[in-house]
């Protein structure tokens, strides 16, 4: 459906911005009046990463008179990959920063905020409240949900977009008009049952192709033209190169925009994504020991199996002396079980100690009592014992 302009115009541009966006005027759908609204308006991004960073840069070119940007991480050169938005000397710096210079690099006549704490239930509203649109960057259920469910209760429309490996999504959700994030995704997926992009990978420049379309999606609603995504579930394939779509229908028994909502007020969105189960939680109960640790018992000569519990391409990348591969697939559909020595301690690890805790509970289900995990994963065991090897 079309809906009316988010925002009204601004009074008038200047011929400095006439110059700029010439490009934009003499498009009969955007014109003067389109611009304008687009210098008026405040949108917010939630996260300045690989979704984050062709959103801010085209929105700044596009003229968005204000853009706000929240985020609370660091620069990693993992992150150059795709967050093109920062580059090789901003390493070690704040996202934030970072990503405002490079605005601002764009466009100077644009106004940046910036938040720098981490977005949670108790600042959200605040943050929110002072902007016509959120676009949502994130990368984790839990804040998914807080954005979704924030921006039901203002009454706000958010874009939003998904990425991983190959494969992209995106949508616009706007209760007062149609369906919530809730609406599609109801409940969040079991902990460790999706893995994450630091955990499967993304191809770079699918952020491109999917920011991109967040950001032609925001420029549609601030200026009231043409069709938004709203209903309507994108889906992108970028090995097929496809493009395909799915209704995507407002619930009635929504739990935060139907009919009768049980969730009127924000709630604990860690507790409600689960990052670790509950039973992976009560199996990592004193069975949990340090990488320094593990260094000790491998010098002691400690009777051990030291199993990796990542994909094939992460243990390429980098691995602990001694381990040998089991994905956590083979666990979970219990093909690996066999493999393990009756006759020495399992250790488990992965990358930071979020799967490894979900093996370590399959494990002590299957009689292995004594198993123990690395907390931290290889990452701890890099940054602790051997800081020459590669972090990924």
């Amino acid at each position: 459906m079309s809906l009316p302009p988010l925002v009204e115009p601004a009074s008038e541009l200047t011929v400095d911005e006439v110059r700029r966006y010439s490009r934009h005027l003499i498009i009969p759908d955007v014109g003067m009046d389109g611009q304008k609204r687009l210098k008026n308006a405040k949108v917010l991004c939630v996260g300045a990463g690989g979704l984050g960073s062709p959103t801010l840069m085209y929105l700044a070119a596009a003229g968005v008179g204000t853009l706000g940007i929240i985020e609370f991480d660091e620069v990693d050169e993992s992150n150059l990959q795709r967050q093109v938005i920062h580059s090789q000397a901003d390493i070690g710096r704040p996202k934030a920063e970072s990503a405002r210079d490079t605005v601002l690099g764009i466009n100077p006549y644009v106004k940046v905020n910036l938040h720098t704490e981490r977005l949670d239930s108790s600042n959200v509203m605040e943050i929110f409240a002072d902007y016509d649109l959120i676009v949502d960057g994130t990368d984790n259920f839990a804040t998914r949900y807080l954005v979704n469910d924030a921006c039901v209760l203002l009454k706000k429309p958010y874009v939003w977009g998904s990425i991983y490996r190959f494969d992209g999504q995106a949508s616009v959700f706007w209760a007062e008009h149609g369906p919530c994030y809730r609406c599609l995704y109801p409940e969040p997926p079991p902990p460790g049952m999706v893995p994450s992009c630091a955990e499967g990978g993304v191809l770079g420049v699918l952020c491109a192709s999917v920011g991109s379309v967040q950001t032609t999606e925001a420029i549609k609603l601030l200026a009231g033209i043409g069709e938004p995504l709203l209903g309507r579930l994108m889906i992108y394939d970028a090995l097929e190169m496809t493009y395909r779509q799915v209704k995507v229908r407002k619930d009635p028994e929504c739990a935060v925009c139907g009919k009768n909502p049980t969730v009127t007020e924000l709630i604990d969105y860690e507790a409600f994504c689960g990052v670790v189960s509950d039973e992976a939680q009560q199996a990592a109960m004193g069975s949990t020991i340090t990488p320094q640790q593990l260094k000790e018992w491998i010098d002691e000569g400690e009777n051990i199996d030291i199993i990796d519990v990542r994909e094939p391409n992460e243990y390429e990348i980098v691995s602990i002396p001694g381990a040998r591969l089991i994905p956590k697939n083979e666990f979970l559909m219990g093909n690996a079980l066999g493999e393990l020595s009756q006759d020495k301690r399992i250790v488990l690890h992965c990358k930071t100690g979020v799967r490894s805790a979900e093996v370590l509970a399959v494990l002590k289900n299957a009689g292995f009592s004594d198993a123990v995990h690395v907390g931290g994963g290889v990452v701890g065991w890099v940054t602790q014992i051997e800081p020459e090897k590669p972090v990924y």
